[in-house]
């Protein structure tokens, strides 16, 4: 059995709820969910610039479990960018 999720501490919210490429409805496009612990993740590495260790400690998760949470999110944008699926900015609530 697989040990509980431990509440990751989020502090910045997605001000749209999907991205998705121009001119394709989105019916017609394959939707890739990113939950809001992977856009956490996305902006502490890739946007502020920190380290793994600094935005782990900032997430309250160890360096391990950001890194994988990293991972997947980054798998995921380039998932979508790369095959023109819409990518679905998942709340908390929805997870």
């Amino acid at each position: 059995m697989a040990r509980p999720k431990i509440q990751r501490k989020i502090c910045a919210r997605a001000p749209y709820s999907c991205f998705k490429p121009n001119g394709v409805p989105m019916t017609e496009l394959e939707h890739i969910e990113l939950h809001a612990e992977e856009l956490e993740a996305l902006r502490l590495a890739d946007q502020d610039g920190l380290s793994q260790l600094d935005a782990a400690t900032q997430m309250q998760v160890s360096r391990q479990t950001f890194g994988n949470i990293v991972k997947r999110a980054r798998s995921k944008v380039a998932h979508c960018l790369v095959n023109g699926h819409a990518l679905i900015l998942a709340t908390e609530k929805e997870q």
